[in-house]
């Protein structure tokens, strides 16, 4: 395949990609209802809903800056020959090839991060501030960004080399090995990322003994919920916002409440949602989640090992030769379409286990008091309850709070 064919096919992908996004956006956008729906009173007031729809107006016209900032940024690294130039200082620095690969994907990461800082600042200090939600400080983003570069260039990096490390010693079947290195890290992350990565952004203090805690244990041993791990995370040192999430395999499975979630819910509201997450481990939904993205990983990494070594992936964007972290990143590139086509159908199933956990909740539970707590969340999120379906079917890995309710009745 022509290097300039594949160069062009690049811009044609990035432009879909960015169209495609902003039209779902401006679908988005117009399916605001000015008044509240007769189905969503009781659930909203007024004011409140009027809050959300500008929330997320605000949300939107940042997105199209950011998105198109990067669209731009992306259009001049490509056009202005700006990745062979970031490989011709690499290659200035070292012959190693692993340490080439480290430097090169390094630098970009780098330098996407610190051009990205001032709209994650915008984005925390004006945007979520103005609508209440912000509690981040400086301190707590600069320290976070901090343990991001030393946890990004640790794992990512380690892993990263790893697999060049494969490619260099074992030919062909580079891929099986990266797929396996690859898969086990997964694995380990499903299982410790909770206990593990978790505590060194967030403070984890096991739920303490009283009424909720008795009433958690009690509904987990109704439905044989071997439940040791019990946490209530500090999320409101950086937002108002509420969560809950269930983390781990086996004897190191963890439910992790937000504080905000306990502050704003009733005890029942608290063990449904409890039960919700509790569903999503009965019904295999972890487990099934990690097996698909091991294979989905096998895929794209055996798709790799078929064009890795084609020197045209690297002459696409002006380099000489065959080059692995040339030929990483066009890969990348190419490979966008069908990773977006696998990310629908992971949303998909993401659905349709929410609806199955909702459900297991409603049947183990209380239909009523899950539905009261998604009612909460979404008003203390301002989440827009009017989403665009094509929004929903491209972008939400959950169904809407209006699907989850006529689910739940």
């Amino acid at each position: 395949m022509a290097p300039q064919f594949l160069f062009y096919l690049i811009i044609g992908i990035l432009t879909f990609n960015y169209l495609l996004s902003r039209t779902l956006s401006y679908l988005n956008d117009k399916s605001f209802k000015s008044e509240l729906p007769e189905e969503l009173k009781g659930i909203y007031d007024e004011e409140k809903y009027k809050k959300s729809q500008e929330y997320e107006r605000v949300r939107g016209r940042f997105s199209f800056l950011t998105s198109t900032f990067s669209f731009g940024v992306m259009l001049a690294m490509l056009f202005l020959g700006g990745f062979a130039w970031v490989n011709g200082v690499v290659l200035s620095y070292t012959d190693e090839p692993i340490l080439q690969v480290l430097l090169f994907f390094a630098s970009l990461a780098i330098a996407s991060d610190i051009i990205g800082i001032p709209f994650s600042l915008y984005s925390i200090f004006v945007i979520e501030e103005r609508f209440g939600f912000n509690r981040t400080t400086i301190k707590t983003f600069m320290l976070d960004k901090v343990k991001g570069y030393l946890i990004g260039g640790l794992l990512g990096g380690g892993l990263l080399a790893l697999f060049v490390w494969f490619y260099q010693s074992t030919g062909e079947l580079f891929w099986v090995y990266g797929w396996i290195a690859i898969s086990g890290f997964s694995l380990l992350m499903t299982a410790f990322y909770a206990s593990v990565i978790v505590p060194l952004f967030n403070k984890l203090t096991p739920l303490e003994d009283g009424s909720l805690r008795q009433a958690i244990e009690a509904y987990c041993q109704k439905v044989s919920f071997k439940l040791d791990n019990l946490f209530v995370m500090d999320g409101s040192k950086r937002s108002a916002k509420a969560n809950a999430f269930f983390s781990g395999l086996g004897a190191k499975k963890r439910i992790v409440l937000y504080d905000t979630l306990i502050e704003n819910h009733t005890e029942e509201e608290l063990v449904a949602v409890l039960a919700h997450e509790a569903g999503h481990y009965k019904l295999k939904h972890t487990r099934g989640s990690v097996v698909l993205s091991i294979l989905q990983t096998g895929l794209m990494l055996f798709i790799l090992s078929l064009v890795i070594g084609n020197p045209a992936l690297s002459a696409a964007l002006g380099v000489e030769g065959p080059s692995f972290h040339i030929g990483l990143l066009v890969f990348g590139l190419l490979y966008s379409p069908l990773s977006m086509v696998m990310g629908i159908g992971m949303n998909m199933l993401s659905r349709k286990n929410e609806y199955e956990a909702d459900t297991y909740a409603k049947d183990t539970y209380n239909g009523e008091a899950l539905g009261s707590a998604l009612k909460k969340l979404s008003v203390d999120n301002l989440s827009n309850l009017t989403p665009h379906p094509l929004y929903v079917f491209f972008n939400y890995s959950h169904p809407t709070l209006l699907q989850r309710l006529r689910s739940l009745q």
